[in-house]
């Protein structure tokens, strides 16, 4: 499979990426960042740090893709903007897409 890249991200596992949320309608979710553990067709779920009194605790956060902008960062380090309804379908028909277009 070839490096993800700023360009074909979309067509990509998105599962253990680091991403921030950089734009939502739900203004409490801007700013929120973790790592990518599943998927869904509408819904990323990270794993998020809470803050509670002095200390970081670690939850799970459902996040909607159509409502927010994405902020990825990919392996090589580069960081890149996506807009969620870019990736608003099922993980496995996303990657489906991949084999298609190879042949």
């Amino acid at each position: 499979m070839n490096p993800i890249t700023p360009e074909n991200i979309h067509r990509h596992e998105l599962i253990g990426l680091n991403v921030e949320i950089v734009r939502a309608l739900d203004k409490q979710m801007i700013g929120m960042k973790g790592l990518i553990v599943d998927e869904t067709k509408n819904m990323l779920v990270i794993d998020s740090l809470k803050k509670h009194s002095n200390m970081d605790e670690p939850h799970r956060v459902r996040i909607p893709k159509k409502d927010c902008t994405f902020r990825f960062n990919l392996p090589s380090g580069q960081l890149v903007d996506v807009e969620g309804r870019l990736l608003k379908l099922k993980p496995e028909n996303r990657l489906k897409n991949i084999i298609r277009k190879r042949w």
